[in-house]
Formats: structure tokens, sequence, C-alpha cells
């Protein structure tokens, strides 16, 4: 039996230390395991001496690919550019810094050979995180749950997609896309194997609770509506207050008592003001988006390339 080749895609930031390690880690583990793979390291426009090691790597290992950006796109244009740089019957999407244990990369693959095209990742743990990130983490996770409809609670970025899969993803048109839900709303058959998040071997992680929760309001309008959902319930409940507080002043006219001061109507005023407001920001985020879409500007641009000699 002829192995097919397996395609590793490996999103870097800044990862100058990583890049030797995880190159040779991963090649060892392949080679072991007898399949035959490309790595795809995607530069993201890093600020350190990252694209030298992935020269380095690629000059010692001819498994070693590379993609380096004219500037920093987001680790979601650093996924979808490793896609397409990708040649390989199957392509794995993984973080370098090692957080993703490239063990299971082997189980994903034979799974693959079964028949699956979509290899879910799913976190059996989370590691050492803070509470504060946790909690952050849970709420995007509970949100984008509920919007998308899929539960992503324990989903990831690591996971194998057939060919096919891959170029599904490749054929959509929208600049800002969201991988991880992305990769379940296009269905296929599907599986999933567990793993427990390790702690990164060099380096520091480049997601701080700002980052998450930036990144979190970027993914959840640009893959789903239903923050649009929110004006509309906001209207339906000021229109309920209203309602109420009008048959109360008209119970009060009637029964000739006057209304008491102005607190309750400044107090309107200010919640109705605020909600209008709120609802107006939420309504223009999704007009930038709108407009970011129609300028048709490519999701990333690529300055200088590596091809891997499998």
């Amino acid at each position: 039996m002829i192995e097919k080749l397996l395609s590793v895609v490996l999103p870097s930031y800044n990862e100058e230390k990583n890049i030797s390690m995880a190159a040779q880690r991963i090649g060892e583990i392949l080679q072991t395991a007898e399949i035959p793979y490309e790595l795809v390291f995607v530069d993201d426009g890093s600020k350190d001496r990252t694209w030298t090691e992935i020269e380095k790597a690629s000059e010692k290992d001819t498994h070693v690919a590379g993609v380096h950006f004219s500037r920093n796109f987001g680790k979601e244009s650093a996924v979808f550019a490793g896609l397409a740089a990708a040649k390989g019957d199957c392509v794995a999407v993984m973080d370098c810094d090692l957080q993703h244990p490239p063990e299971t990369l082997v189980e994903m693959y034979r799974l693959w050979e079964q028949g699956y095209e979509v290899v879910e990742g799913v976190k059996r743990s989370r590691g050492k995180e803070s509470a504060l990130h946790r909690t952050v983490v849970g709420i995007f996770y509970r949100i984008i749950s509920r919007a998308v409809g899929i539960d992503m609670r324990r989903a990831s970025d690591f996971k194998l997609l057939d060919r096919t899969a891959v170029d599904a993803l490749l054929a959509m048109p929208e600049r800002n896309s969201f991988f991880r839900a992305l990769s379940a709303w296009i269905g296929y058959k599907t599986t999933a194997v567990e793993f427990d998040v390790r702690e990164r071997e060099e380096g520091e992680s480049k997601w701080s609770t700002r980052a998450l929760i930036k990144y979190a309001v970027n993914d959840i309008v640009s893959f789903s509506s239903a923050p649009m959902q929110f004006v509309t319930v906001c209207g339906g409940l000021m229109f309920l207050i209203a309602v109420i507080m009008g048959i109360q002043t008209l119970v009060h006219y009637f029964r000739g008592n006057a209304v008491a001061g102005f607190t309750t109507v400044i107090l309107l005023i200010l919640l109705i003001g605020s909600m209008i407001m709120f609802s107006l920001g939420i309504i223009g985020y999704y007009l930038s988006r709108i407009y970011e879409e129609v300028k048709g500007r490519p999701k990333y641009l690529v300055s200088r390339k590596i091809e891997s000699r499998q």
C-alpha cells in the first residue's frame, strides 16, 4: 500500500526558539510511523528571527517548506496560507510551540486512512491557565457554540482535513474567516481525537487575555449574526418597558395623581440612550466588516516562499 502525503501546517509568530525543535520532533514521529510528510511553516510577519530559522530548517531537512508574510496578518490568515501552500493528500494544522502533541498526528492520519475526512482534535484538558483567562475562554465558547449551533467548548485548531475539505475551505471567498468554526461547519465525515494541552517548550504565549477578547469578538462577528439579534431583543425589551410605563402614567393621570419628580424620566432616558448607542455600535461593527469584505483585499500577502522537496 502506497502511503499518501501528509502536510502539517504550523502558523508561527515570533517562534524562533521553536522552529528547529518542532521540525525535528514532528519529523522523528512521522518517520518512525512511516508516514510521508511535509512541514509548512507560515511566518506571520514575525519581528524576531523566525523566518531565518525556517530557512535553516529547510536547508537541513527536505521536508520543510515555508511561507513568509509581508507583515502580520493574524493566525487565521496564516492557517489559510498554509492550507493553500500544502501539497498533501491530507493536511493537519497545529501550533509550532508543541502544545498540540505531535504523537496525535499519527492517530489522526490512521483515522483519515479509514475514510474520515475531518479529524478534530478535542481538548481533554487545557493545561495551566489563569482563572481570568479560563473564564474569558469559557464565555467565548458558550457564545460561539450558541451562535454556530455546534458544541465548540473543547474545540481547537488542531485537526486533520482531507484534501476535499481543504479545497472546500479555500473556495470560500470571505476575507474574515474563523477556521475553527468553518472546519466544523463544512461537514463531511468527521471524527474526533482527544488530547491534553501541553506546556510550551520555549518562549511565552502570544495570547494575552486582551488579545483573546479581541480575537473572540472578531470571530463571533465574522461567523455569526447573533449579536445583531441582541439589537432586536433590546428593542423589544424597551418597547415592553415603554408599554408598562405608559399604562402606569395613564393610571396616575386618570386618578388625578401627579408623577413624582423627574427621576423616572431621567433614568429611562439614560437607559434608552445607552441601549441605542450600544446597538448602533454593534451595527457599525458589522458595517465595517461588510466594508472590508466589499473591498476584496486578499487575506494575506506572501513576500517569500520555500517549497519542500517531497
